[in-house]
């Protein structure tokens, strides 16, 4: 490090298990955050502010209004202007610590994406909203070696869990890969913005350990966190003897690679659909589609309003329409709407 870093960072390296040499380790490190929403926000913020090297924050979603409450990196200008939360989070994070390599990844992740988008990476950070991109993010970390670190936040509360091949347990110890999200979600049961936080803040601090070598600090179980009626508790998590996973090594998520399926988004009365491989002229797009309702368009993404839909199109093609939940019937209007 040099004299800048050494002061900037001087009250987290007086810090005595993490140090200078922790310090100096995290300047060096790559870190991963999937999902910039409630979780992935104060993720970024904290490990940017901290002087981890680099940064990569990877999110298919735009910025709205009703994100404000508890998605810390974003303001009003940014859900006027529909920016993807990737571009926005990094944007914020560069006049935070310009020291701090950030990079934008406005995609989505799925078995044919995962790996080229977490390349690099010395830990993944967890701040989707479901658990099939999760299960997703299992296999590829237990099959590469990879730690990981499981965060959900919902109502007041929620659980942590870090995942170090070899060492832990992994996800599919903890819950069963047959789930198909039939829990509360943020949509049902509201959350706390500080519940999102302090469960943000658990992940992070178990990642600082991750990339400042400190893995024996790294804890082997799981936290459930409840802000409102109680106290953290930890709960022991040990291998299953007959893990799908970290046990048999199977990856059936990663072997979907090529099966590209629409999503319905959770809660979001929404669906996520990406019909074509090549990128979009947006300006072209735009022109195409004044004529038909009112377009918002930035150089990241396009948001047209045809009452009662929505769309916001980003130029890798995918585009995420609102006001609908059937699977076909996003597809019949991303095919009216931006052809295939």
């Amino acid at each position: 490090m040099d004299a800048r870093d050494r002061e900037r960072y001087a009250r987290q390296s007086q810090f005595a298990p993490l140090g200078e040499e922790g310090q100096r380790r995290l300047r060096a490190s790559h870190a991963a955050i999937v999902g910039c929403g409630a979780l992935g926000s104060l993720q970024a913020e904290a490990l940017a502010r901290a002087g981890v090297g680099r940064l990569t924050l990877i999110d298919r979603d735009f910025v709205e209004e009703s994100n404000l409450q508890r998605q810390w990196l974003y303001d009003e200008a940014d859900a006027a202007e529909a920016l993807p939360k990737a571009v926005a989070a990094a944007r914020r994070l560069r006049l935070i610590n310009s020291g701090v390599e950030v990079e934008a990844r406005p995609a989505d992740v799925n078995a044919d994406t995962v790996a080229a988008l977490v390349a690099g990476a010395d830990v993944i950070l967890d701040g989707t909203d479901n658990f099939e991109t999760r299960f997703l993010l299992n296999e590829l970390a237990v099959r590469d070696g990879r730690p990981w670190i499981y965060g959900a936040a919902v109502g007041g509360g929620g659980t942590v869990m870090p995942i170090v091949p070899g060492r832990t347990a992994c996800l599919a110890c903890l819950v069963d890969p047959a789930l198909n999200d039939a829990g509360p979600t943020c949509e049902t049961a509201g959350i706390l913005n500080v519940a999102s936080a302090a469960v943000a803040a658990f992940q992070t601090a178990e990642a600082l350990k991750i990339l400042s070598g400190r893995l024996e600090a790294v804890s082997a179980r799981a936290v459930s966190l409840d802000l409102w009626g109680g106290k953290p508790r930890a709960v022991g998590v040990e291998r299953h003897p007959d893990c799908p996973v970290c046990v048999r090594r199977e990856f059936p998520r990663l072997a979907a690679a090529g099966e590209r399926r629409p999503a319905v988004l959770c809660g979001r009365n929404a669906v996520q659909v990406q019909e074509r491989d090549r990128e979009l002229d947006l300006e072209r797009l735009r022109s195409t589609l004044e004529p038909l309702g009112e377009v918002r368009a930035n150089e990241y993404a396009l948001r047209f309003l045809a009452p009662p839909y929505a769309m916001t199109v980003f130029r890798d093609g995918r585009a995420i329409i609102q006001g609908v939940s059937d699977v076909a019937q996003a597809r019949s209007l991303y095919a009216r709407y931006i052809g295939v």
